[in-house]
């Protein structure tokens, strides 16, 4: 299913502060904005794609609070890229200097910085293609790793800089975070359905 688009002029001439207030005002939306400011309104996630995306932060979140070196964002969490576009990953990490170097107000808004690890995590309600662009995207602005998980194929994308996007099928190991995220591992066997 693709996502509505709103391409309305007074839309794509909407400021950051603007489109922030939008997004507050229809908090109930799950809403993105591309890199020509038009504004993308998704279908909620279905309750297995909640669950899985839930196991994945878990498991993020807790390497996380072992090594204490960045910080983990949930599928909620929009981040400005340097090319307009607002994007909300399913589960995101930044490296620590990185986030202590924003300004409040950027902490407090959506961040205008690209993760450095990210997964997307995708629904029966998405496009795989769209979310093929949409890591390419995240590589372009700076991603230093990233994920798309596809549960139902049980197939996972693996997109680095400068490397081709590397495939892997099945869900009966681990996924390693590579030097990005030293000493992560994602316990794909969690993710079966």
């Amino acid at each position: 299913m693709e996502p509505i688009v709103l391409k309305h002029k007074k839309a794509v001439e909407m400021t950051d502060d603007e489109f922030a207030q939008f997004c507050a005002e229809n908090r109930d939306l799950r809403i993105e904005r591309n890199s020509n400011k038009n504004i993308l309104i998704m279908s909620p996630t279905h309750s297995y794609t909640g669950k899985h995306n839930s196991e994945i932060i878990r498991q993020l979140s807790n390497w996380n609070h072992k090594h204490k070196s960045g910080y983990v964002f949930d599928s909620s969490t929009g981040f400005t890229l340097s090319n307009n576009a607002m994007r909300c990953p399913d589960a995101a990490w930044l490296k620590k200097e990185r986030w202590d170097a924003l300004s409040e107000k950027e902490k407090k808004s959506f961040a205008p910085l690209c993760p450095d690890f990210l997964i997307e995590l995708k629904s029966d309600t998405d496009s795989l293609p769209e979310l093929k662009n949409k890591m390419q995207e995240w590589l372009a602005q700076g991603c230093r790793l990233g994920w798309l998980i596809d549960i139902d194929a049980q197939k996972i994308y693996i997109y680095k800089p400068g490397t081709e996007v590397k495939t892997m099928s099945g869900f009966d190991g681990k996924l390693s975070g590579e030097e990005v995220l030293n000493g992560f591992e994602l316990d794909l066997t969690e993710l079966k359905l």
